[in-house]
């Protein structure tokens, strides 16, 4: 049996063929996750916790497939983006942000499988930011969403767009925090060719 992988079994959520915005409604999933604030090309806590995240998701899927538990494949880095101010995003004051990055966990892996994933991943790396990974549930629910080819930095006018007119133009306002999934890795991707869903969760106005 082929391993579990959630880009092929979320296409919609992972493979979005749209390049321009559309609202899909995004079901309940789970996450291991690190939260953190600051640059992230230039912030070391932003490293440690993407290192942390992965040690842990990979110590989670050897443990599952050495007890039966199921096969995954590691899914991509995802992130969810917030500051004070929306225009820390769109004029790049990249040092004011917030954030928690993310990594999805197949649906029959529960929490204490996480937790004790965790301790034995901690035990085995000198990575303090291991301790800070934690399971969270998102339930986005109805979301406007697009798939950015290019550079992170290009994704400006996109979020323009999304905030000065489709929201608008279509009955809608944010409801939660800019979600981001990297389907490119940007040590072996060239810039221009990154692939990045763009998501932002969205309620009708009134």
């Amino acid at each position: 049996m082929a391993a579990y992988d959630v880009k092929r079994e979320q296409k919609e959520l992972y493979a979005p063929g749209n390049t321009a915005w559309a609202v899909i409604d995004v079901p309940e999933q789970q996450f291991l996750a690190v939260d953190g604030t600051g640059n992230p090309n230039t912030a070391p806590a932003y490293t440690a916790a993407v290192e942390a995240l992965y040690a842990v998701a990979y110590t989670v899927k050897f443990a599952a497939k050495r007890t039966g538990g199921g096969d995954f494949v590691v899914p991509p880095l995802e992130g969810l983006w917030w500051a004070e101010r929306y225009e820390a995003f769109t004029t790049g004051a990249k040092d004011s942000w917030n954030w928690t990055m993310l990594i999805c966990m197949p649906p029959w892996i529960d929490e204490r499988t996480i937790e004790d994933a965790r301790e034995t991943a901690l035990a085995r790396k000198k990575n303090p930011a291991i301790a800070l990974v934690r399971h969270l549930t998102l339930h986005e629910g109805p979301s406007a969403q697009v798939l950015h080819t290019g550079s992170y930095d290009d994704e400006a006018p996109l979020l323009h767009e999304l905030h000065h007119r489709y929201l608008a133009a279509n009955g809608l306002r944010p409801t939660g925090r800019h979600h981001e999934i990297y389907l490119g890795d940007p040590r072996r991707t060239a810039p221009e060719k990154l692939r990045t869903v763009l998501r932002q969760p969205v309620e009708p106005l009134g």
